[in-house]
């Protein structure tokens, strides 16, 4: 680790804790050439698959991607951003679990409408109208349709 006050290479660990919900480890390191303390984080690094789109195409996984989408489907409706955060978490815990190197775009819909479905019907709804790429009302009304007999 690289002091930030000097960039003398050699240091030792002074005090070392968890933190941020035990998802990392602080580190506070004293230089042993300036002696001054810095802090640094310890965290697991997860490789995510990746994304093989519609159309053929194969991207990295982009949390705010998804993030964006899901926030559009529920815009304006009584849904917390905690609420938001811990959907997307949920996928990609999924994701993580995936023993593939890549998975369909495909699959990221099915896991957030899975979720939607129990949040908010309407976000649901409209998440799938986009997912799905509905042609027309027939198509949007034999989902709503689906949906309602699914939920009795």
């Amino acid at each position: 680790m690289k002091c930030p006050h000097c960039g003398h290479t050699d240091n030792r660990v002074v005090n070392s804790r968890p933190s941020n919900n035990n998802n990392a480890i602080r580190r506070r390191r004293e230089c042993n050439n300036c002696g001054k303390r810095f802090t640094t984080y310890e965290t697991i690094v997860e490789i995510l698959p990746r994304i093989k789109k519609k159309d053929g195409r194969r991207e990295e996984f982009d949390r705010s991607k998804l993030e964006r989408g899901i926030k559009k489907a529920m815009e304006k409706r009584p849904i917390s951003s905690d609420k938001i955060e811990e959907l997307i978490d949920q996928v990609e815990r999924k994701l993580y679990k995936v023993e593939e190197t890549e998975v369909s775009s495909k699959l990221i819909g099915e896991l957030v409408m899975e979720r939607l479905k129990e949040i908010d019907p309407v976000a649901y709804v409209r998440f799938a109208s986009v997912y799905r790429e509905f042609k027309d009302v027939t198509e949007f009304f034999s989902e709503l349709k689906h949906f309602i007999e699914n939920n009795k």
